[in-house]
């Protein structure tokens, strides 16, 4: 499902898309109910950004010409792939310029992620940015992680090379070893590989799923674990998010990430995602469990 090495997007669906779109159950308890499924991933627990992202949707379904601009949620418990997934959204308050909800996910009656957001009117004011590093090859010259990982017989091989999301890592990556620097930092280009449909709210989603898939690598990178490192068990505990521009996640987009601290088998990292002309489009904050034998 990933991208050429050297050429655009390729064109179809990526396949996470199904997930994405919910169906309405009504509100029989003064909330929005929704359902939905989840696609494959490795030991039979949903991908954190997946359910991230169908809670964006979720409660971007009872908002009327508002975006989405910031969330913050807690990831309370592991979810089974095979199961489906209910989404209550609670409508706490509609102001003239912001809206906000709060959503949780359930799988057995029981909450596997909650989330609060927080929607806007366009507004105008004040502006300025970060600005994207401008030493980062391009993504075009990196190799995807289909084309690195290609005959290798190994769990992490086969579940990175078939993501539809493309990510590419200019300081070398963490699939199975770790290359490059062993530093607390790092960049990756990502885009989904495939074509989206021109809507923003889409698009703001897509980006939060990808927020999830390579955040933690800047703790793991400094103390040189990659994710195919045996007995190393990663989790997702919190995660916060502010859209601060339309982009396309269907474009290359850098997110820059670096960790400002790892104890206790817990690490906290921040990341930034730039499109190509250096619009910084959201910023994101998580903090992983990180637990390594024998630390």
């Amino acid at each position: 499902m990933n991208g050429p090495a050297h050429g655009g997007p390729t064109t179809g669906e990526p396949d996470f898309m199904p997930t994405l779109r919910l169906v309405d159950t009504g509100a029989s308890t003064g909330e929005d109910i929704f359902t939905g499924s989840s696609h494959w991933s490795p030991g039979g627990r949903v991908f954190g950004g997946q359910v991230l992202a169908q809670c964006v949707v979720a409660a971007q379904t009872t908002i009327d010409g508002r975006a989405i601009h910031s969330m913050h949620g807690y990831f309370l418990r592991p979810g089974a792939i095979d199961e489906p997934i209910t989404f209550a959204v609670e409508r706490i308050h509609d102001g003239r310029s912001f809206a906000t909800r709060r959503v949780q996910a359930y799988q057995r009656g029981v909450p596997i992620f909650s989330m609060i957001a927080s929607f806007q009117t366009p507004d105008t004011g004040v502006e300025h940015q970060d600005t994207m590093p401008l030493d980062v090859p391009d993504p075009e010259s990196l190799p995807s992680a289909a084309e690195l990982l290609a005959g290798i017989d190994h769990p992490v091989a086969r579940h990175w090379a078939k993501r539809s999301i493309d990510v590419r890592h200019p300081g070398g990556p963490v699939f199975i070893e770790v290359t490059g620097e062993r530093v607390a930092h790092q960049a990756v280009w990502l885009r989904v590989a495939g074509h989206l449909p021109d809507d923003p709210a889409l698009h703001r989603a897509v980006l939060g799923y990808a927020s999830d898939l390579s955040i933690l690598e800047p703790i793991m990178r400094r103390h040189g674990l990659a994710w195919g490192t045996p007995g190393v068990k990663s989790a997702s505990l919190d995660h916060a998010m502010w859209w601060h521009r339309d982009g396309r996640a269907d474009d290359w987009v850098l997110y820059t990430q670096e960790s400002p601290s790892a104890q206790s088998g817990r690490g906290l990292a921040i990341g930034r995602m730039f499109d190509r002309s250096g619009r910084l489009l959201t910023t994101v904050a998580q903090e992983g469990m990180l637990r390594v034998p024998g630390a």
